[in-house]
């Protein structure tokens, strides 16, 4: 299995955010060829401290080749351009091969 994981720092206006985000950005990733899974949260929280993070989304494909598919295909390309609809504060965007 392969993990797509997008950090999101906080935004400018955290409401609009999460209205686009569920509303607008979703959808698009509902339809990523190849997407086995995913889920997303916007109440990240730090095991000390502030969290550096205001919402995390993974994401997991059979292996690495069905991510890659799936970034460049129709809806990964529209997802990947959609991201500065909503992100203000930036986005960290990690991916790896899991290990059992």
């Amino acid at each position: 299995m392969h993990k797509l994981v997008v950090l999101y720092p906080k935004p400018a206006d955290p409401d609009h955010f999460r209205d686009y985000y569920v509303t607008n950005h979703l959808p698009l990733v509902r339809n990523w060829p190849g997407l086995l899974a995913y889920r997303y949260s916007f109440d990240v929280a730090a095991s000390t401290g502030e969290s550096p993070y205001f919402a995390v989304f993974e994401a997991e494909f059979a292996d690495a080749a069905a991510l890659a598919a799936s970034q460049a295909s129709e809806y990964g390309r529209r997802a990947a351009a959609d991201v500065a609809n909503y992100a203000t504060g930036g986005v960290v965007v990690i991916d790896y091969p899991v290990q059992n």
